[in-house]
Formats: C-alpha cells, sequence, structure tokens
C-alpha cells in the first residue's frame, strides 16, 4: 500500500475529515500532537491501532496539501 492511500477521505467517517484509513483518527490530531511535541512513540501508546507508516502517511498527506494550497502566512497569525 502506498503512504498516501493509507490517509482516507470520506463523507461517512468524522464529517470527510481526512483520517487514517479504517480508522476514525483525523490526521490534524496526530499533527497537532506532534506539533505539540508528542512523539511517534507517545502517538503509538495513545493509539495502538496507529503504526509508523501511517504517521509517515499523515506527514506525507499534510505536505502535499501544503503544496498544492495557498496560504497567507501574515493572515494566520
Amino acid at each position: 500500500m502506498k503512504p498516501i492511500d493509507m490517509i482516507e477521505i470520506n463523507p461517512r467517517v468524522c464529517g470527510g475529515t481526512p483520517v487514517i484509513c479504517g480508522t476514525r483518527i483525523p490526521v490534524s490530531v496526530l499533527l497537532g500532537q506532534l506539533a505539540s511535541g508528542e512523539s511517534w512513540a507517545g502517538l503509538r501508546a495513545g493509539y495502538p491501532e496507529l503504526t509508523d507508516a501511517a504517521i509517515s502517511a499523515a506527514l506525507l498527506f499534510a505536505k502535499r496539501s501544503i503544496e498544492h494550497s495557498e496560504f497567507d502566512f501574515a493572515e494566520a497569525i
């Protein structure tokens, strides 16, 4: 399975928020926890079904999302 295939966007799952495929773990939650200093081991402890490959897929999804969007950093502050 390709990393990006590990991300699911389905209107019936968490309202269409991108999640780790087969779970209800939103990509945004993982990114927020990583941004707050949580380790990969900490994420796996909190979400036993989570794998390193899934965390990598979430990061790749975020990277590709940023690359294909416009963001005005000055407005975000």
